[in-house]
């Protein structure tokens, strides 16, 4: 009977040893327990550790971009999103740096992306050349002549305007929207009271008095990498702009023909969407720009399901960028407002 009871003992004991030991987690081997290990399991285990870290580094990396790219959403989408439920409020593949989308009529912002950024706005510079040539309420039919003044010393682009050659203001300023022609634009602020000085002066006080707080001007044509304004600025610049008649008129002239030394030229309209007439656009005003510092820019303000919306695309480096993206915004505009429509109808 002793003998018995001290088996049952031992039992007992070494049944709670093991319950002690026994959890619902694997425990992490010791030195003793642990098996030799060959050089596969080796390797695999190097596999193992590696793998982790290069997912964390890519989910990362896409997690900074998408923290980069995502846009700011006013009320005006915060509205329609309520009607459209479960779809993503932003238009897919933006490829420009800096960007906005404004309804013209109402203000609100539909999309923005990086639109506080101060940066280079190239041949957009020409929008304020233009007002500033307008509210002078100079002669448009007096005739201007290109001077060596005008020929570009900064980047050394080619003109087809020859020293010498003479055409109206009112050529210069078509010539300097339509296909921004720089010494066009060198030449209006030449011929401007005061001269090129007082010329960028009235620019940057045109600036202020449109509440431009990022924008400033050292140059009529945007050559320099020194004018530099905001995507939330260039809205409120083109919505001015596009209060000028002529300026409506002349950055929407897919081309026109000028005499120049008594032979007949072309120029044609630096958008793509302007000139292809086929386009299914319909703009009422737009403006290009391009420098190295600046990347390919495009401002404009067309309609959309017959809504007038105004478009910055800012920073775009592809050949194609920038009119691809105004393409894939004006896509995503009417798709949403089409769907609006029929979930109030």
């Amino acid at each position: 009977m002793k003998k018995v009871l001290i088996v049952a003992l031992a039992v007992v004991s070494l049944s709670c040893a093991h319950a002690a030991t026994d959890t619902s987690a694997p425990q992490k081997p010791t030195a003793a327990t642990k098996k030799p290990a060959t050089k596969k399991a080796v390797a695999k285990k190097t596999l193992v550790k590696k793998a982790p870290a290069k997912k964390t580094a890519a989910r990362n990396t896409a997690k900074t971009v998408a923290v980069v790219q995502k846009p700011v959403l006013r009320q005006a989408q915060a509205d329609m999103s309520d009607r459209i439920v479960g779809r993503e409020m932003m238009p897919p593949g933006i490829q420009s740096s800096s960007v906005i989308v404004q309804d013209q009529a109402t203000g609100s912002v539909l999309y923005e992306k990086n639109a506080s950024a101060i940066v280079p706005i190239a041949s957009i510079s020409k929008l304020m050349t233009a007002m500033v040539s307008l509210d002078a309420q100079p002669d448009m039919r007096d005739v201007m002549s290109i001077s060596e003044d005008d020929v570009d010393r900064i980047k050394g682009t080619r003109s087809r305007l020859t020293v010498g050659t003479q055409l109206t203001r009112e050529n210069m300023l078509r010539l300097a929207l339509m296909s921004s022609e720089n010494r066009a634009a060198y030449a209006l602020s030449r011929y401007y009271p005061g001269g090129r000085t007082a010329f960028v002066e009235a620019m940057n006080r045109k600036a202020q008095s449109l509440g431009l707080t990022d924008t400033h001007f050292e140059d009529p044509t945007g050559l320099t990498s020194a004018n530099v304004s905001s995507a939330r600025d260039l809205v409120k610049m083109v919505a001015a702009a596009h209060q000028y008649p002529l300026i409506r008129q002349f950055t929407t002239t897919p081309e026109y023909t000028v005499d120049i030394g008594g032979r007949e030229q072309v120029f044609h309209n630096t958008n793509s969407l302007v000139r292809n007439e086929n386009s299914g656009w319909d703009i009422g005003l737009s403006k290009t720009g391009y420098i190295n510092e600046a990347g390919k820019c495009l401002v404009m303000q067309a309609w959309f399901d017959q809504k007038p919306m105004i478009i910055v695309l800012l920073d775009s480096w592809g050949k194609m960028t920038r009119v691809a993206d105004a393409v894939r915004i004006k896509k995503w505009v009417e798709h949403y407002a089409l769907a609006n429509k029929a979930n109030t109808i």
